[in-house]
């Protein structure tokens, strides 16, 4: 006869059931004779005791408990396997032992045994038991545990394709259940393979999308769905989600990027950029999921994944783009990082890159057999949607690095005469001022809301200087695009939207204008750029291409610069400058159409009108209405509400504008002398200064070529042109110039060597006699009194030689 120890082996008393381990005595008892009855549950308190008290024995306990699960499995005797379930679960809450490992591993099996069944229901009772499992926190570390199985097995039920769509919709909720459990278990867990590698996360991430996928919906609702219904608790979707974002909330700053890649696969794979609307939801769920901070990480995936598809369809990088659209706005309250510039310069490389391909036709510059054809729609859809990314990120931004942005876009565009065309552009000039069109909409969208309270940092030399270049092209879609930057950038009290309508008001109090009192920077910044932005607001009104909205921005220009930036001196400039407007338009040296004459006289009223109830000068107002009167009664078609109209009513020429219907300068300067304003400087008419800029921004195309001319300006007054016939420059006489000022020095270098040692060396009677015999060669003394600079040691006679 055998011990007890033996008959565990198999012995020959392995029969008898006195003799069996006590362990196995207490499994058995657990199993009723009729399966339907359920666990005993007096016996399975029974098994629970031992188990605590004897914990050597858990694994036993374990291992006895997988050998019968498996004889039941095989004998589809489904009830017992339910109720070895049962009881492993029940001891797997109750022990918490340093044994616990191996009956552990015993479970796993078990679990494992049932998922690899071809039976949905047990697939279902394994998965429900692991996920019970991965609640539990486990008191002892395990060195030697694997889940791949289960990433692998629970992926795979995620992607059931049952014929019965309820199971089907079962074993998918389970498969998605068991992920989520894998994650729970896993990802805290250091001695544990890491869940964040990428050979799991390509598995768990797509099957989580597959399941979001298939009930997508049109607009994910907001960052955490704890407010669903106990139905869509019950949805795949919703499961799917609550897991997806329980995915993302876990990853650190490392695992951001093996979580979101499989992402971006999956939507390539499936082409499910061009639908915009699951890329865009399944992005709102990772920005809103993943901690704040990390945002950046997200981001810049997505500017890799742009680049990475530059010659793809514009459909897809149109969807990339949308997507970043959605997620700067979410990444506002967290962290741009450190990619801002990185952000504007992926998106203003594939403006440009949009603009060659539609302009040459291929991705590749030639128009080979089988290359692409691009739709030259779908390039500029994709080139809006660039601009609406970048004005989205923009506003994410605080002012300095918005300003910072301003002056990184700016660097970004062809300005004339500085770098006409692109380093690696094949679309020739047009492409060129594509460009520049795209850019500057870039920009108008960056300065949407701009707020600073100090214009010399958010209008640099270096900013204002090439934009007001673009002012003087003769493109006006270009010369627009300026006037709106401009306007952003100054209105700083939202003031621009009650100057878009010109019209005559004879009280502006009911444009309820916020008016501040003008700062010492905003002092110093008229003082450096006021007469430029004066002279580019002329030169705007006298080109001939200006149409009703050029004319409407000019005027919105003049009333913020008179609210924002205009003390008392600016206010003298700019009423000069409505004057000086005002003979523009009766000049006719110009040759300007009719409307623009009229535009120009409706502009001068309407901005005299406004400036005069800015200034409140009783006598100043009146000149301003009388005239406005009589243009009224007799020359409507100089007013704005005649001029900026649908339809205007014009005369065929206008060679009678004189009398009542103008403004008086003399007038105006007697009687705002009379309230204090510097009457010498209203009697200047305005005339602006033309410089080498105006003739290099003038040409009509960018990639035409031009000689530099160079000019010799009169500096004696400043409102005074006047010019030296220009000399054209060649390379011939530039070569010709250098020569010659290298020969000229270094003679000049030895005449005066011989000067000073003559005067070093020579008698003073030599000297006197020289000075006496008044040689036309003066410069000598000029020579002599650069080497020796104290004439008061010199001789009288030599001072007066001198002098």
């Amino acid at each position: 006869m055998k011990c007890p120890e033996d008959a565990e082996k198999g012995g020959v008393c392995g029969c008898c059931g006195a003799l069996r381990p006590r362990y196995k005595r207490l499994v058995d008892n657990i199993f009723p004779e009729d399966p339907e009855d359920g666990l005993v549950k007096a016996n399975m308190e029974k098994l629970t005791f031992y188990a605590l008290s004897a914990p050597e024995k858990l694994d036993r306990i374990g291992a006895y408990l997988s050998e019968r699960l498996s004889r039941d499995v095989a004998r589809h005797r489904y009830g017992y396997v339910c109720i070895a379930m049962e009881a492993l679960d029940q001891l797997l809450m109750a022990c918490h032992c340093q044994s616990i490992n191996l009956f552990v591993e015993s479970f796993l099996k078990m679990v494992r045994k049932l998922l690899e069944s071809d039976k949905p229901s047990l697939q279902i009772l394994g998965t429900n038991s692991f996920v019970k499992f991965a609640n539990i926190e486990e008191d002892t570390p395990s060195y030697h545990r694997s889940y791949d199985f289960f990433v692998s097995r629970f992926s795979e039920m995620c992607h059931s394709s049952f014929e019965d769509p309820d199971i089907r919709t079962k074993i998918r909720m389970a498969g998605i259940k068991g992920l989520q459990g894998v994650v729970r278990k896993t990802v805290n867990d250091e001695l544990q393979a890491n869940i964040w590698d990428p050979q799991h996360m390509d598995k768990i991430v797509p099957s989580l999308l597959f399941n979001l996928q298939s009930g997508e919906r049109t607009e994910s609702r907001s960052p955490s769905p704890l407010q669903a219904s106990e139905k869509e608790k019950e949805s795949p979707v919703e499961l799917t989600e609550r897991c997806f974002r329980e995915l993302l909330g876990r990853a650190a700053y490392g695992n951001i990027k093996n979580a979101v890649t499989p992402v971006l696969m999956h939507l390539d794979n499936h082409s499910l950029w061009e639908g915009k609307t699951f890329a865009v939801r399944c992005f709102k769920i990772i920005m809103y999921s993943i901690q704040s901070q990390h945002s950046h990480l997200v981001i810049q995936q997505l500017l890799g994944h742009l680049d990475a598809n530059s010659k793809n369809s514009a459909t897809v990088r149109a969807g990339i783009v949308e997507v970043l659209l959605e997620a700067a706005a979410i990444a506002a309250s967290g962290s741009v990082g450190p990619t801002v510039l990185e952000v504007f310069n992926t998106l203003l490389r594939q403006l440009r890159l949009s603009v060659d391909y539609e302009l040459t036709g291929s991705y590749d510059g030639s128009t080979n057999i089988g290359t692409k054809i691009i739709k030259a729609h779908e390039e500029r859809q994709l080139q809006e949607a660039v601009i609406r990314t970048i004005g989205s990120f923009a506003n994410t931004l605080p002012t300095y690095q918005r300003s910072e942005v301003m002056l990184f876009i700016m660097g970004k565009i062809p300005v004339p005469g500085i770098h006409p065309a692109l380093p690696s552009s094949s679309s020739g000039p047009e492409g060129t001022r594509m460009i520049q069109v795209m850019l500057l909409k870039s920009l108008v969208q960056v300065t949407v809301g701009f707020q600073t309270t100090n214009m010399l940092t958010a209008l640099p030399s270096s900013f204002l200087e090439p934009l007001l270049s673009f002012s003087l092209t003769e493109d006006p879609e270009i010369r627009l695009l300026v006037l709106q930057i401009l306007l952003g950038v100054i209105d700083r009290h939202d003031n621009t939207p009650k100057f878009s309508d010109i019209s005559i008001i004879s009280d502006i109090s009911v444009l309820k204008l916020k008016v501040d009192k003008c700062s010492r920077q905003d002092n110093l910044f008229m003082k450096k750029h006021g007469q430029q932005l004066y002279r580019h607001i002329y030169l705007g009104c006298k080109e001939p291409s200006s149409g009703r909205q050029h004319y409407e921005s000019l005027f919105s220009l003049l009333g913020l610069l008179s609210v924002e930036l205009a003390n008392e001196e600016v206010v003298v400039d700019l009423i000069r400058l409505a004057l000086a407007l005002q003979d523009l338009a009766l000049s006719t040296d110009e040759a300007l159409p009719v409307y623009n004459r009229c535009a120009i006289h409706a502009i001068a009223a309407a901005y005299l009108n406004l400036i005069c109830q800015l200034t409140t000068v009783p006598a100043f107002c009146q000149h301003i209405h009388e005239v406005i009167e009589v243009r009224q009664k007799e020359s409507p078609y100089l007013l704005p509400e005649d001029v900026f109209i649908e339809n205007p009513k014009l005369l065929s020429s206008l060679d009678k504008v004189e009398g009542d219907v103008l403004f008086l300068q003399s007038k105006i300067t007697e009687v705002l002398g009379g309230s204090g304003y510097n009457t010498d400087r209203l009697a200047t008419p305005y005339v602006p200064q033309y410089t080498d800029e105006d003739r290099l921004s003038k040409r009509k195309s960018i990639g035409e070529t031009i000689s530099l001319q160079v000019e010799v300006e009169s500096r004696n007054s400043p409102e005074k042109e006047e010019r030296t016939p220009a000399e054209e420059i060649t390379f011939e006489t530039l070569k010709n110039a250098i020569v010659d000022s290298v020969g000229m020095e270094e003679q000049e270098r030895e005449r005066r060597r011989q000067v000073v040692e003559k005067f070093q060396k020579a008698p003073f009677e030599e000297i006197a006699a020289h000075c006496g015999a008044r040689t036309p060669a003066q410069p000598i003394w000029n020579h002599f009194i650069r080497v020796r600079p104290k004439p008061e040691s010199i001789c009288p006679h030599l001072r007066d030689e001198v002098s």
